[in-house]
């Protein structure tokens, strides 16, 4: 999962354990990655997504800024590097906390009914 980094740029990187296996981790977070842009401040995000294999390319735009993300959907966790660029590096500590208790909610939450 290896990304440029500009010299200003923070990469973040976090694990979520999960116990669903690789398909249905992926299924999950292909059905709500979609609703991901309502999770971002300032309400005016725009997120494109593509899949490679088993990992999710990111690039959120918010704010003036894109912020490029990775998820890699494994067996046992999900591997997610987000790179905050610029100015959105100074918040790397509190998106990381919030990624670390909230993104398994985020990204594994089962929307079936």
């Amino acid at each position: 999962m290896a990304a440029h980094v500009a010299p200003m740029d923070r990469p973040i990187e976090v694990d979520l354990p999960h116990t669903l296996g690789r398909e249905e981790a992926r299924r999950r977070i292909a059905a709500n990655i979609g609703s991901l842009k309502d999770h971002i401040p300032g309400g005016a995000a725009h997120v494109d997504s593509s899949w490679a294999g088993d990992e999710l390319n990111l690039n959120v735009h918010a704010m003036g800024q894109v912020v490029e993300a990775k998820i890699a959907v494994e067996e046992a966790r999900v591997r997610c590097r987000v790179l905050l660029p610029g100015v959105l590096a100074l918040f790397a500590r509190p998106i990381e906390a919030m990624l670390n208790a909230r993104g398994g909610d985020l990204l594994l939450e089962d929307k079936r009914d």
